[in-house]
């Protein structure tokens, strides 16, 4: 099988429905998404195999589907759109993400991005949904048929990285670092902001 199509050496590129430049806020917003897949299967690679993270190993490959499945939906311009992500994915990570809180130690203060390399990962990961979601958030504008269900996907995800990079230091027993010159920003938990 070839790779290479040659149809992309003008500056265009084929998505569900039609074509569209490679600059394009769409292409922007599926490519960060694919990237944060990759930074997400970086971080699989980082984790222990066995009962140690086996549930987050479980976790993260389901999630790894479900990016596909946004930046398909994300794709998407035909006007039969069938769109696989479902708010089920919402609802699955907000159950995780309260599991998560609790089993870490309680937080006060904005964190250090790091400890240990899958955490490190999972951070990045975190952040890099962030910036697909705002890019998502500028695609709403220009196209307002995109479905909410992959914007607050996006929202979740991030909160759920930041959960779980906590997580897997507390497991590795590696301390998390607070940033020194934080307020005190968390409450039982839960964050203030940023619902």
């Amino acid at each position: 099988m070839r790779i290479y199509t040659r149809t992309g050496d003008k500056g265009q590129t084929s998505i569900i429905g039609g074509r569209v430049d490679k600059d394009d806020i769409r292409v922007e917003a599926y490519g960060t998404v694919d990237e944060v897949n990759c930074f997400v299967g970086q971080a699989m690679t980082q984790l222990e195999q066995g009962d140690l993270f086996q549930d987050i190993i479980e976790d993260l490959e389901k999630i790894q589907h479900e990016l596909f499945d946004c930046g398909g939906d994300l794709a998407n311009i035909s006007k039969s759109r069938e769109l696989k992500l479902t708010k089920d994915s919402v609802d699955y990570m907000e159950k995780r993400i309260d599991e998560f809180i609790t089993e870490a130690p309680e937080l006060e203060r904005f964190i250090l991005p790091g400890g240990t390399p899958a955490a490190a990962s999972i951070h990045i990961a975190r952040t890099v949904t962030r910036r697909a979601e705002r890019l998502v958030v500028s695609l709403m504008k220009a196209d307002p048929n995109i479905s909410e269900t992959s914007l607050q996907f996006l929202n979740r995800l991030s909160d759920y990285f930041f959960a779980l990079a906590r997580v897997i230091n507390f497991r590795l027993n590696q301390q998390d670092v607070e940033y020194v010159r934080s307020a005190k920003v968390f409450r039982s938990g839960k964050r203030k902001e940023d619902k």
